[in-house]
C-alpha cells in the first residue's frame, strides 16, 4: 500500500473507506506497520495494541459491509496519549508510579470514539503526568521530532509521543490534553494542528488529571497541507 495514505487527513480516508475503496483493516495494517518500522528510533507510542486494532478494524469493516457506516470515525485508526483510560489497559500518566494501573472501564472520550468506530492503534508516550512543555520524559524515554531525529529536537508536551506519532504518520490523529499547552505545543514544534476544545465541552472521566477543572482532551491532527515521512 501507498505510504503517501499514512499522511491524508480523516477526511480523505474516511471517503475512501466508505466508498469501500479502502478496508479499515487495510488502513490499520498500514499504521501498524509503519509504527513497527519507524517507533523504536522515535519512540512516540508506549504500547503498541496491533491485535485489539486488527479485531476492531475487521468489526468495523463488517459493519460497514453491511451496510451500517456510522460516520467519519468508522474505522479509523488513532492513537491515546497515556492518561486516557481503556478497560483492560495500564493507564502510566507517563510515570512508573502507575505502571500497573490497569483501567477498569473506558474513559468517556474513549468509549465515545469506540462508539463512533474508532480503532486503538495504541498508548503514546507524555511528559510525567502530564507535567510539562517540553516532551522530556526521564522514565520512559523522550519521543524523538521525526523533523529532526539527528539532533533529537524536543517534540514539545506534555502530549510528546502524539504530536510525534501524527508528524511521523505513524498515526492519522491522536489523542492529547490541555491545560496550558500540552496539545498546543507539541503540534506547534511537529508541524501539526492541534485542537483544544472548550473547557467544559468535553468530559474528562477516566483522564488521569492535571489541573481536573481545567483540563481538556483534544487531538494533534495533520497541518492544512501535507506533511512529509520520517
Amino acid at each position: 500500500m501507498d505510504d503517501t495514505l499514512a499522511f491524508a487527513p480523516i477526511a480523505e480516508l474516511a471517503t475512501l473507506i466508505r466508498r469501500g475503496e479502502l478496508s479499515p483493516l487495510e488502513l490499520t495494517e498500514l499504521y501498524l506497520e509503519r509504527i513497527e518500522q519507524y517507533n523504536p528510533a522515535l519512540n512516540a507510542y508506549l504500547a503498541v495494541t496491533a491485535e485489539r486494532a486488527r479485531a476492531q478494524a475487521r468489526a468495523a469493516g463488517a459493519q460497514i459491509a453491511a451496510g451500517t457506516y456510522l460516520g467519519p470515525l468508522h474505522g479509523i485508526p488513532l492513537a491515546f496519549k497515556d492518561l486516557v483510560d481503556v478497560a483492560g489497559l495500564p493507564t502510566t500518566g507517563g510515570s512508573t508510579l502507575l505502571r500497573d494501573n490497569i483501567a477498569a472501564a473506558d474513559a468517556t472520550i474513549a468509549r465515545r470514539l469506540f462508539a463512533a468506530g474508532a480503532v486503538l492503534l495504541g498508548k503514546t508516550h507524555l511528559v510525567e503526568f502530564a507535567f510539562g512543555c517540553t516532551g522530556v520524559n526521564h522514565h520512559y524515554g523522550t519521543p524523538v521530532n521525526p523533523w529532526d531525529p539527528e539532533i533529537h529536537r524536543l517534540p514539545g508536551g506534555s502530549s510528546s509521543g502524539s504530536g510525534v506519532a501524527v508528524a511521523a504518520g505513524l498515526a492519522p490523529a491522536a489523542l492529547g490534553s490541555d491545560t496550558g499547552g500540552s496539545v498546543r505545543i507539541p503540534a506547534s514544534f511537529c508541524g501539526l494542528t492541534g485542537l483544544t476544545p472548550t473547557v467544559g465541552l468535553g468530559a474528562n472521566t477516566g483522564v488521569v488529571p492535571l489541573d481536573a477543572p481545567r483540563g481538556r482532551g483534544g487531538p494533534p491532527g495533520p497541518p492544512p497541507g501535507p506533511r512529509v515521512p520520517a
